[in-house]
């Protein structure tokens, strides 16, 4: 993953009210906590203990610091004692980076036998956190909020979760997507306001020539295309006819040219990920499919068909997960097992399935398209490992953003010797009729984000950073609840921005 260098800020938030003594004490404690967390190995990003605030200007001018700090992806922010909230107000609406809450106290236990006033007056995250809550309410701030002490698995585990969609979020900040041709004709799902997108998310997307692409494709020289089609040779088992010497090696060195390319072109202008689509190939001799699936395992974001949401998506959700098991690639429902016995779903597509959720060691292989109108494409072949993983979506409603997710469980894949893609089995939860209906009564898109390291979790906290709505479907899901919740979303977000006062 390239990610620029990014840390949290711990701040604590006091008064003068406690006198020096006590305000040295609650400093140091913070920096403490601060410490613990930075070491936890729950949590991926720096945590830096910044500043012990007790005045409106020391809290407003941090706030502009961390908006300047190019390093700064967010804040944890915890009342030690009691801050009066309206201190935060000119800060926090000047903020424009994002924070958690954490509720805690310094001490776990309370020492029942000695406990006195002086003790009481220090420690006094009780209600100095319920303040600063309010103050974030009234503001209509949002936020993840986590609730125990410090040294408390679960809440190292929970801020750990938001510190890596805090770090993604930081990522998309003038991040940038290519797309080389346009989206699939006709398709309504896989278009969207990239003006909107980019005033919401913080990510620009911009249209390339496939010209432009297969003249940095052209540009690659034999030596470099030898080195790569060795390192293939290396990494995976490769077809025999693929193979140096063998009838179809052209075919490898034209994949492994295109990947080179693409390669080239996404360095040099700092992109984070692209699209591709099969109606636009000109001067490419066959569709980027291995060069699509290696790229997405190197953490770019993709998107078939023009699909550059899901390519942004995938993105964020490749660096959230960056480091933990499992893997995340874009996939699409393909088609449906129907049994009386147990629906099932197989993901595929065409050629572009990330072999970061190969279960084994990828089989690269040639075959026919049959759409096109172009050579036969190189690519990776696998089966995906069962287990929980989850799929979303992010879609474009006209007025707002939607985030869908579906969680799901995977299957064993059965063996399927006549279908040379990657592919993927699972079951939807609650079940297959509730799960479907109610993606498509929220507007899911038909590609998404598949991940067995991205949770739920994850994604409810970057739907909160981002100020959009989320959409879950998971075991609890009820579907008439389910189309209220929808309905009710869609007054919600049509008065929000006026709720902002």
């Amino acid at each position: 993953m390239k990610l620029a260098p990014s840390e949290i800020w711990f701040v604590c938030g006091s008064q003068h009210l406690y006198g020096p003594g006590p305000l040295k004490q609650v400093a140091a404690n913070a920096g403490e906590v601060a410490a613990a967390l930075d070491k936890s190995k729950h949590i991926p990003v720096d945590i830096v203990f910044k500043a012990l605030l007790t005045t409106p200007d020391e809290i407003t001018q941090l706030c502009l610091d961390a908006n300047s700090d190019p390093k700064c992806a967010g804040l944890i922010l915890w009342m030690h004692t009691f801050s009066p909230s309206k201190m935060w107000i000119r800060g926090l609406t000047s903020l424009k980076k994002p924070f958690c809450h954490l509720h805690t106290q310094f001490n776990r236990d309370l020492p029942w036998e000695t406990i006195d006033m002086d003790f009481m007056n220090l420690n006094q995250a009780a209600h100095g956190d319920r303040e600063a809550g309010f103050i974030h309410t009234r503001l209509r701030l949002g936020r993840k909020v986590v609730v125990g002490h410090w040294s408390d698995v679960e809440v190292q585990q929970r801020l750990g979760a938001w510190t890596r969609v805090a770090r993604a979020w930081h990522d998309w900040q003038g991040a940038k997507f290519a797309r080389f041709g346009d989206n699939m004709r006709q398709v309504a799902v896989t278009e969207g306001d990239k003006v909107a997108a980019e005033i919401r998310f913080g990510f620009a997307t911009n249209g390339y020539g496939m010209g432009d692409l297969a003249a940095r494709v052209k540009a690659v020289n034999a030596e470099a295309i030898d080195a790569l089609c060795f390192e293939y040779e290396s990494t995976y088992t490769v077809a025999k006819e693929l193979r140096q010497g063998g009838a179809r090696h052209g075919a490898l060195r034209e994949g492994a040219q295109a990947e080179l390319g693409i390669r080239a072109f996404l360095e040099e202008g700092n992109f984070k990920g692209f699209t591709t689509t099969f109606e636009d190939l000109h001067g490419l001799t066959q569709l980027p499919g291995l060069a699509c699936q290696r790229l997405m395992a190197d953490g770019y974001g993709f998107g078939a068909e023009g699909d550059w949401k899901t390519a942004a998506l995938l993105r964020a959700m490749k660096v959230i997960g960056d480091g933990l098991p499992g893997g995340t690639s874009f996939m699409e429902d393909y088609t449906y097992h129907l049994s009386p016995k147990g629906h099932q779903v197989l993901g595929s597509h065409m050629l572009e399935i990330c072999p970061t959720i190969a279960v084994a060691k990828p089989s690269l292989q040639i075959h026919p398209l049959g759409i096109g109108g172009k050579a036969d494409p190189v690519r990776l072949v696998f089966d995906a490992p069962a287990g929980p993983a989850l799929n979303a979506s992010l879609v474009d409603m006209g007025s707002r953003f939607r985030l869908i997710v579906n969680e799901v469980k995977a299957v064993k894949t059965p063996k399927l010797p006549k279908l040379p893609v990657a592919r993927a089995v699972w079951e939807c939860q609650p079940d297959f009729k509730t799960a479907c209906a109610a993606w498509i009564y929220a507007g899911g898109a038909h590609h998404t984000g598949y991940s067995y390291s991205v949770t739920t979790e994850h994604l409810e906290d970057f739907a909160e950073i981002a100020g959009i709505e989320l959409a879950v479907i998971d075991g609890d899901t009820r579907l008439r609840e389910f189309k209220t919740e929808l309905r009710q979303n869609d007054l919600y977000y049509a008065l929000a921005q006026g709720l902002r006062v």
